[in-house]
């Protein structure tokens, strides 16, 4: 028995579906250099792993926290490079993880005081 078995793969149209994104989507991110496909097959269409999902998940939750491409790919950048660094460079690559991290807890209080303004204004209209 081996280790060796290739991992479960899934065309694009799956990924968008398990992602709630658009097959549009996905392929300007893999265009921007976001997201690449982890094969294709014979035919030449995408193929996504597991992996692929959680990377684009990642993407997901940050489009509408306002963060950019860029933003997105430095901090995947980070995730990726934290799974094979030694100790010296998790250090440094941790202390940019928490920078995102605080970047989005205060994003995230923004959201959280837009959504308290919107149920007031809801409050109001219903009140009319």
């Amino acid at each position: 028995m081996t280790d060796d078995a290739a991992p479960t793969t899934m065309h694009i149209g799956e990924l968008a579906d398990r992602t709630g994104l658009s097959n549009r989507t996905i392929r300007h991110y893999d265009e921007v250099g976001l997201l690449h496909p982890s094969g294709r097959t014979e035919g030449g269409f995408r193929l996504y792993t597991d992996t692929d999902l959680t990377r684009l998940l990642i993407i997901r939750r940050m489009k509408p926290l306002g963060f950019t491409l860029e933003q997105m790919a430095e901090l995947l950048a980070v995730v990726d490079a934290l799974e094979a660094a030694d100790n010296d460079d998790r250090a440094r690559l941790r202390g940019q993880l928490d920078v995102y991290i605080r970047d989005t807890e205060e994003r995230r209080a923004k959201l959280e005081q837009h959504l308290g303004m919107a149920d007031e204004f809801l409050g109001i209209l219903r009140d009319r």
